[in-house]
């Protein structure tokens, strides 16, 4: 018997686990009280690592497609099919024939993370897409123009604060989202339990709001005019104070313009909130001792996405919460922060910009090195130069988790090549040619890369495989594609390729490679990035810290965060405010009165694969549309009965949960469901089908700036099955 100390790599919360072993097998998964972060903290996610590693129907290798038929290949065999198909194609059409779309679990992958770079850089496509559009993309523009870098992220300092301000975020069941954080309902108990305030906006009585101070039941897309009518109150009452950030502040004087029309009493018939709440909500933010706020998928994932992720922080620029503690803070990670090397803005350069290129049919626009997904299906289904006629699929399921859904399932099968790197046989790989599989998280390396740049405080812990496998990890895997790509055939010298990636970036770091040998793989690159990080730190010092390092609270960091060309916080970049006449406008229009759709996240549910463990399909993680009882009565539902729900791009039937918890007007479905393909090879998932609610996600109703679809708001109509 022995125990194996891990990070959770099944969302972002990034819990310390403790897995016990009997040889090979786990014979039990719980929270690691020592773990210096989550402190034992654990969710039903976490717990299900066990049944994740010895599902059956997980795939053990490799896959090619024969005649319309699956067969099991060995990995030569399964490389040299890739190379027989994927070349020609790049040869005959170019580099943009092809397109990548990266899942939510590549973010968690270390692997992917550090390695797949050298596989899009070996193609050379424009045509990468990620989850990040059907998710927060909006984020991710609005803090590359306020910040100078798209990963510059403000996140509440939970642990200080005493007024927290949550827009379209559930944390108690998410475990935060661009809020890296274990442990969400301590921390919010915590709060009230010093005098502090929760306060939720959210269509939906969510299981946060159950525990907040208060809760407002916001109409759904319409976090933008609640959020600059909070602006207009503070700037009209003279209650804005930037304190010490005042000197690093550019823009501020157009700020009272922009936010003239947002009155309280403007808005107020559009968002369903007072317009004496708003005054108030406005004024209690600005006097708090100390306060935060945080706006999550609800605003990301909407019509004004980006116009509402940027206001989260102008609310947080003038009332001078920004980058202090208690406010909202820049996390200092210990390797792979951008941000966290020496400053290279200067009044000279151009700072962060997007629009690099643009998708071939829509023209939407480049941001972060990736366009829209909502334009992959049109992109795949439009003829002409730039078509794309292969896709690589890494981690991910679009087939099911993107807008209009249908019309990327039926486009997919047209491609002339399609690859996917995943663990099962789902609604998305069934129609590859070629299927690689790669490891559990029980037997590969991991270090959370990605989330302690977002961690509510710095943090850095390392877990070395418990478990040996004979599949080959997915660094490799990528590596080997990288040499087909490059031209060098199934059988590339993948050494030579990861000596070249570790002499990239030895030399980003003005290191000597050789510092960091024996090492290969991500340990090596790790090992790189954390010697030229901003801790003194190496990979051996993480070894000897089995329950993670804390690096302690997150402290101020401007000026020297800042990545903008006038090495200031610029309030009101053109980019983004642009956009504000297109939301005025709609201060001239009557609120709709029909029915509109929201998404529903659930604690157990964080991707579709996760449908296929038994753990996680039990209880109260089901499929229904939740809606309001005043809206049942009028349509003729009662709980339990099945209804249609339309949209313009489909049509699904799903059983009714009349509830009071969603305000009338609104229907609630989770994502991520819809298992009733005959072609994967899912068994439990079939058995909990539920209804796909991107089905009824529509692929041309999306965020202006960024192309992100928007899934909160969608114009729906309900009648009983």
């Amino acid at each position: 018997m022995s125990t194996a100390y891990l990070t959770c790599p099944l969302c972002e919360a990034t819990c310390g686990l403790a897995v016990t072993l009997d040889g090979e097998t786990v014979t039990s998964v719980r929270g690691d009280d020592q773990d210096a972060f989550s402190h034992g903290f654990i969710c039903p996610k976490g717990a299900s690592l066990k049944a994740l590693h010895e599902d059956p129907d997980r795939l053990r290798g490799p896959m090619v497609k024969r005649q319309g038929r699956w067969e099991e290949a060995s990995w030569d065999e399964a490389f040299e099919e890739v190379d027989r198909r994927l070349v020609p194609i790049i040869a005959e059409h170019g580099a943009d024939a092809v397109a990548f779309y990266l899942g939510n679990p590549s973010s968690h992958n270390l692997g992917v993370t550090l390695y797949g770079r050298a596989l899009y850089k070996a193609v050379g496509t424009h045509n990468l897409y990620t989850a990040g559009s059907v998710d927060q993309l909006p984020k991710h523009y609005s803090s590359g123009y306020l910040f100078g870098d798209p990963l510059s992220i403000p996140v509440p300092d939970l642990d200080r604060t005493q007024h927290l301000l949550l827009l379209g975020a559930n944390p108690l069941v998410s475990n935060g989202s661009l809020m890296t954080v274990p442990d969400a309902r301590g921390r919010l108990k915590a709060i009230r339990e010093r005098g502090g305030k929760v306060v939720v906006v959210d269509p939906r009585r969510t299981r946060t709001a159950e525990v907040a101070d208060e809760h407002h039941a916001i109409r759904p897309g319409t976090d933008a005019l609640l959020l600059f009518a909070l602006v207009n109150v503070i700037l009209r009452e003279g209650l804005a104070d930037l304190g010490r950030l005042a000197d690093h502040v550019s823009g501020l004087d157009a700020l009272p313009g922009l936010a003239a029309p947002f009155t309280p009493v403007a808005v107020a018939d559009h968002t369903g909130i007072g317009a004496t709440e708003i005054e108030r909500m406005a004024r209690e933010l600005a006097t708090a001792p100390s306060a935060a706020v945080y706006g999550r998928i609800g605003t990301t994932t909407q019509e004004f996405g980006t116009l509402a992720s940027w206001l989260v922080d102008v609310l947080n620029v003038i009332t001078g919460n920004l980058d202090r503690p208690g406010g909202a803070m820049f996390p200092l990670a210990a390797a792979g922060q951008a941000n966290s090397t020496v400053r290279q803005g200067s009044p000279t350069s151009k700072g962060w910009r997007h629009g690099r290129w643009h998708s071939r049919v829509r023209q939407l626009p480049e941001v972060m090195g990736e366009l829209p997904v909502a334009t992959l299906a049109e992109e795949i289904l439009t003829p002409g130069p730039g078509q794309v006629r292969a896709l690589v699929v890494v981690g991910g399921n679009p087939c099911l988790s993107t807008p209009h859904a249908d019309r990327l399932r039926e486009a997919v099968q047209t491609l002339d090549f399609m690859l996917s790197l995943d663990v099962y046989l789902n609604e998305t790989s069934e129609h590859a040619d070629v299927i690689l599989p790669g490891p559990t998280p029980l037997e590969r390396d991991h270090f959370d890369l990605t989330f302690t740049q977002l961690s509510v405080r710095n943090v850095a812990n390392w877990t070395p495989a418990p478990l040996e496998t004979d599949l080959p990890q997915e660094w490799q895997t990528l590596l080997r594609l990288a040499g087909i790509a490059a031209g060098q055939g199934p059988r590339a010298d993948t050494e030579a390729l990861d000596n070249l990636l570790a002499a990239q970036t030895a030399t980003r770091y003005q290191l000597d490679p050789s510092v960091s040998a024996p090492r290969r793989g991500p340990a090596r690159l790790l090992d790189l990035m954390l010697r030229g990080g901003p801790y003194d730190l190496t990979l051996a010092d993480l070894e000897a810290s089995p329950h993670g390092l804390d690096l302690g609270p997150l402290a101020p960091r401007v000026p020297a965060v800042l990545r903008t060309a006038s090495g200031t916080i610029e309030l009101t970049p053109p980019a983004i405010t642009a956009d504000v006449p297109r939301l005025v406008a709609v201060l001239a229009t009557t609120p709709a009165d029909g029915l509109v759709l929201i998404g529903r996240r659930q604690l157990s549910s964080n991707n579709s694969w996760m449908h296929n463990l038994t753990p996680l399909v039990r209880g109260a993680n089901t499929c229904t549309a939740h809606v309001h009882p005043d809206d049942a009565a009028r349509i003729g539902l009662r709980d339990g009965d099945s209804a249609v729900v339309r949209s313009r791009t489909g049509v699904v039937t799903v059983p009714v949960q009349v509830t009071d918890a969603v305000r009338p007007g609104v229907v609630s479905i989770p994502h991520g469901w819809g298992h009733t393909s005959s072609g994967a090879r899912t068994t439990v998932a079939a058995e909990h089908a539920g209804v796909n609610s991107n089905v009824l996600a529509d692929d041309l109703f999306v965020d202006a700036l960024t192309g992100t679809a928007a899934l909160n708001g969608i114009p729906i109509t309900v009648t009983p099955a």
